[in-house]
């Protein structure tokens, strides 16, 4: 699908202010709406919205299809009548530059256990209504995935396969039993849920209304820990016990030698085939209820994944295996017609990638940081971008840009002063030279990570690659985004025909 030619801003709405430990819906979000309306931006780019389990990472969710609780806004939940004024004021020190997941999490999933009893008596009768028409329209995932972290609370927190055995593997004649013992926990999660969807989407309305889209992030593969692969174990490469047999990764790349043991179970795509990908079709259908825009994680995957058998220590042992893209998506086109769809292209990519990629028109993604020294790969230098394609200075997975700048020079490679050459910029502001070069280029869509918008360095790093614990919990503070800021954007948008959002 041809893409307007659009500037944007990589934020996850974890990072934004606020004074409740982490990022949310309330009115941190609609301030930043506000300023990506005033630097002429038309696109939000966010990472996956589901509910983050192990690691807190946003590509590791207990479904594919659920909403992350801890982007509730408690301040919302108070304009609903379900929260006192004294309960949203009585906040713990949060520190504002960093996420403490576990503090954040049992801080606020004690307002919502008490937003979740007022809903149920006198002050929730106002939305009751909408919560039934919630829950009747997205049943198809919503019973499972209630039902899963019911489950999960029950046996204290543990991975599935180690619970009871007969809620572990589903078994149809005691599942009616299990749905009555958890029906209070049940009813929290799709409380939760309900909560979630009305609040996310009241800010979507409120941004498509200043004229910006919303690119949302699909992970190829699902959790292994999570109500996808618990309720659908025929759809994915485990036995009947729940045991993996093989799972993804990537091989020996520039961020890892020894290839990166992702450990989420592939797909049976025979299985899948025999109903047109119907799990996928509901998958994307889905997700375009939540964003405007798709952006597809890891779509080499499509073509050919990197399959590792389940027992491997790491990913070195894994073969490539090819997997049904022109058959998916020709279904995919067929039940839904085209879709905004952005693909991540980076990695080992062959011809038949991009074959595949170019056959649907998604446009490919080119990251400047990769494209500098004499060991970058040239295909990200500007010069050599086509028009159907997304320019990031870095993604998730990188440094920022002062940060691989910083570590370039420290480091004595040539890539900064490539970079100086190829920019012919010669001050102390690369970060901003890298931008603007990147809004200058051909590519129709331009997103910058709000951590480079803002000139920070390596602290402000969203991931590390292979590293667990202590990422994606980088916070801005609410000084940041000021009027001059917001007019350098929007200067960059006029200067290189990147029209600002209309007023409408």
């Amino acid at each position: 699908m041809k893409f307007e030619r659009a500037a944007g801003i990589l934020l996850h709405p974890t990072s934004l202010p606020g004074r409740f430990g982490i990022g949310d819906l309330g009115q941190s979000a609609y301030i930043f709406a506000d300023f990506l309306e005033h630097a002429g931006q038309k696109l939000w780019q966010v990472f996956p919205l589901g509910p983050t389990g192990y690691g807190d990472s946003p590509y590791q969710c207990f479904s594919a299809f659920a909403g992350n609780p801890l982007l509730i806004s408690p301040e919302e939940l108070y304009k609903d009548q379900l929260l006192s004024e004294i309960e949203i004021m009585d906040v713990p020190r949060f520190d504002p530059h960093a996420i403490d997941y576990g503090a954040v999490i049992n801080y606020k999933f004690s307002l919502y256990k008490t937003a979740f009893e007022r809903f149920r008596g006198e002050e929730g009768k106002h939305l009751q209504k909408d919560f039934h028409a919630f829950c009747k329209e997205n049943s198809a995932w919503l019973e499972d995935y209630s039902l899963f972290m019911a489950s999960k609370d029950y046996h204290g927190g543990e991975l599935w396969t180690k619970w009871n055995e007969d809620i572990a593997l589903c078994k149809k004649s005691k599942l009616k039993e299990w749905r009555e013992k958890l029906s209070d926990g049940i009813e929290f999660y799709k409380f939760l849920q309900f909560t979630f969807y009305r609040q996310w989407m009241a800010l979507k309305s409120y941004v498509n209304k200043k004229g910006i889209k919303i690119i949302g992030d699909l992970p190829i593969f699902i959790a292994y820990d999570s109500a996808d692969l618990w309720a659908n174990k025929s759809l994915f490469t485990v036995d009947k016990h729940g045991k993996l047999l093989t799972v993804a990764g990537v091989p020996p790349d520039y961020f890892s030698p020894t290839g990166q043991l992702w450990g989420n179970p592939h797909y049976r795509w025979d299985e899948m085939a025999k109903d047109d990908y119907k799990w996928w079709r509901d998958r994307i259908s889905s997700l375009l209820h939540l964003v405007d825009i798709i952006r597809i994680d890891h779509f080499r995957g499509f073509e050919a994944y990197w399959e590792i058998p389940g027992d491997a220590p790491t990913a070195q042992t894994g073969k490539w295996v090819k997997a049904p893209g022109m058959d998916l998506f020709a279904k995919i086109e067929k039940y839904l017609g085209k879709l905004p769809i952005i693909a991540e292209d980076l990695g080992v990519i062959t011809p038949e990638v991009e074959e595949l990629r170019d056959t649907y028109e998604f446009p490919g993604m080119k990251i400047l940081q990769f494209a500098f020294g004499s060991g970058g790969e040239k295909k990200f230098l500007p010069h050599n971008f086509i028009n159907n394609c997304c320019v990031y200075t870095g993604s998730h997975d990188n440094d920022t840009t002062r940060g691989f700048f910083d570590k370039a020079k420290h480091d004595g490679t040539d890539v900064y002063n490539f970079a100086r050459e190829y920019l012919n910029y010669h001050g102390d502001d690369i970060v901003g030279a890298l931008i603007k070069a990147a809004y200058a280029s051909v590519a129709d869509t331009v997103v910058i990570p709000m951590q480079d918008i803002l000139r920070l360095g390596t602290e402000a790093r969203m991931n590390f690659p292979g590293k667990l614990g202590g990422n994606w919990g980088w916070r801005y503070t609410e000084d940041k985004l000021t009027a001059k800021l917001a007019d350098s954007l929007k200067h960059l948008a006029h200067l290189y025909e990147r029209p600002v959002p209309p007023k409408k």
